[in-house]
């Protein structure tokens, strides 16, 4: 079974979006190319800033639900951090 992957996209407009995808790199392409998420069709993705693999979905969301309510400079530490907490 794939590993999950949490993952932080910076997005052109300088926003920043995570998300979770067993595939990272197709994830991405499909932002890139507008069939992604409805936020990154309004702000299109740059590159992704850092993924982190967790053992399954359920985990992998928990690990979103808490990124997600995190301030930007928060998220940005996340991508400095060592633990995948």
């Amino acid at each position: 079974m794939p590993a999950w992957h949490l993952y932080l996209l910076r997005c052109r407009d300088g926003s920043l979006y995570a998300g979770i995808a067993t595939d990272v790199a197709r994830r991405f392409r499909e932002h890139a190319a507008g069939t992604g998420a409805k936020y990154t069709r309004a702000h299109p993705p740059e590159c992704v800033l850092a993924s982190r693999p967790y053992p399954d979905r359920a985990s992998a969301l928990r690990a979103e639900y808490r990124l997600k309510r995190r301030p930007r400079a928060e998220k940005l530490a996340w991508l400095l951090a060592q633990d995948s907490g």
